[in-house]
């Protein structure tokens, strides 16, 4: 592997950047170091969709053109951060000495985010633009074909006045840069009423919101099955234990509640109604990044018969967000390539309340994003035919 893998050469392809907003976090961490990982072949692609067919012929900037920047408020140091992940077990041991000249370089690339502390609280205009011009250097700097813009910070409460979350104003420098924007987390980056007029006259590709990993992924899948069998379903309950960033973050009701909307959106849009239950999220640090998810369905059978459902979810929250992350990079980087603009509905396969119209079965999602691998190839209506059949 090389010491220095992101230096340009006459000979290479055009590289693509990835500026991730919380870029020192768990998820951001374990999308750098993976994608380093697998572009050396030291480990498989697993988890990554777009590296199965009919992706790997579509067109997608490869994960050896992939260049990581981003933004943060954490000052620990991305290699210090993938051992601490290593010591956890969400990185294989070694990866992060393997890696190391690639964390050096993402690491060397990320800016301090928001208001710098005991400094006057600068505009939020003032903030974009500032935002803006990190994402703008970034790529002049290292002489990059584009980038797109993901956000994987921590989920914040949803606004309660008019005034821009954190999340927004990202989202809105990313536009302001030129920059396909992707919000993996709950919170509300371009959903804010004030940022619709700049979204719809961007020109730009744009995905979100709410990256689907574990359990409302299993709910995709459950809900439609429970829909089609004609079985009623009276009640679905679920409990979260988590610890981590996002553990600490969702701790915070207001936060909690931003992430159980998009959960809650699955059932509705699948079963036409919200049953009764709830879901609880508890913050148990001592998991990190490991999480267990547990569902209860109560549904009713033929003459009433009363039956339940119940389901485990165990897995590290960080290890099932990075390839999808890195998914979405390649996809909204292809987007902006062929002229696409708008919301890409047929990215909702990834997320829990995805932008713009489409199905809420996993299945009919994973249809809907290889139809659009049709649309990203160069040989466009062959492949768009191609998805459909298949």
């Amino acid at each position: 592997m090389s010491a220095e893998p992101f230096l340009p050469t006459p000979s290479t392809a055009p590289r693509f950047g990835v500026w991730l907003i919380g870029a020192r976090g768990s998820v951001a961490t374990t999308a750098i170091a993976g994608c380093a990982a697998v572009a050396a072949g030291l480990h498989p692609a697993t988890g990554m969709v777009t590296e199965t067919e009919p992706f790997t012929s579509c067109g997608l900037p490869s994960l050896s053109s992939l260049v990581f920047g981003g933004h943060d408020t954490l000052d620990c140091p991305l290699p210090k951060r993938a051992e601490h992940l290593a010591d956890g077990g969400v990185l294989p041991h070694g990866l992060p000495s393997a890696v190391h000249a690639e964390l050096v370089a993402a690491d060397r690339e990320i800016r301090p985010g928001g208001p710098t502390p005991g400094a006057p609280a600068p505009s939020q205009e003032a903030l974009i633009d500032a935002f803006a011009s990190d994402i703008r250097d970034f790529v002049r700097r290292q002489d990059l074909a584009g980038a797109v813009v993901v956000n994987v910070a921590s989920t914040e409460p949803a606004p309660t006045d008019d005034t821009l979350p954190p999340s927004s104003l990202y989202a809105a420098a990313a536009l302001r840069a030129g920059c396909p924007y992707v919000n993996f987390t709950p919170s509300t980056g371009l959903h804010h009423p004030a940022l619709a007029a700049l979204a719809e006259s961007s020109g730009l590709p744009y995905a979100g919101r709410d990256g689907k990993t574990g359990q409302t992924l299993l709910r995709s899948v459950l809900g439609p099955m429970f829909l089609q069998r004609a079985l009623a379903v009276r009640a679905w309950s679920g409990t979260n234990l988590l610890g981590g960033g996002d553990g600490a973050a969702l701790a915070d009701p207001a936060a909690a509640a931003a992430k159980n909307a998009g959960k809650e959106r699955v059932l509705v849009d699948t079963l036409g109604a919200a049953p009764e239950g709830e879901v609880h999220i508890d913050d148990v640090p001592a998991l990190g990044d490991w999480k267990t998810a547990w569902d209860h369905i109560a549904f009713d059978g033929f003459l009433g018969a009363r039956m339940v459902l119940q389901t485990t979810w165990q897995g590290c929250d960080s290890a099932l967000a990075a390839p999808l992350v890195l998914d979405l990079a390649r996809l909204a980087a292809r987007a902006q390539q062929k002229g696409l603009s708008g919301p890409l509905s047929e990215l909702g396969f990834y997320f829990k309340d995805p932008v713009g119209d489409g199905p809420s079965s996993l299945a009919e999602q994973y249809a809907q994003l290889r139809a659009f691998a049709g649309r990203l190839r160069d040989d466009e209506g062959a492949a768009a035919e191609d998805g459909v059949r298949r």
